[in-house]
């Protein structure tokens, strides 16, 4: 009887949220769990993310209230410039096209 496959690193990130926030299935949070067991980047990409929110929770008076109602504009946009800047390199990483490049 053959082990079952692991999840990959983009589903992973999927679901990451839902992960650090306690919302995913427990089936879900075994595989996430065994994945990150053999996966060292994801492990970094998760320490990041969660550091991000703890950051960015510290960073209010009032962490309970909602970032757009107390986070200067010039943050929050610069903000989701580095994020879809992060999210555009990771989907490059992950790219079998991009990896083969550079597999030799």
């Amino acid at each position: 009887m053959s082990e079952r496959p692991y999840i990959t690193c983009r589903e992973l990130i999927e679901f990451l949220h839902l992960y650090v926030s306690g919302e995913l299935a427990r089936h879900r949070i075994e595989e996430f769990e065994r994945h990150l067991a053999v996966c060292p980047s994801c492990v970094n990409y998760l320490r990041s993310y969660r550091d991000t929110i703890t950051l960015g929770k510290a960073a209010f008076t009032d962490p309970d209230q909602p970032a757009e109602k107390c986070a200067p504009e010039e943050l929050e946009n610069a903000v989701k410039i580095r994020l879809h800047r992060a999210r555009q390199a990771l989907r490059t990483l992950l790219d079998p096209t991009f990896r083969r490049a550079f597999a030799s």
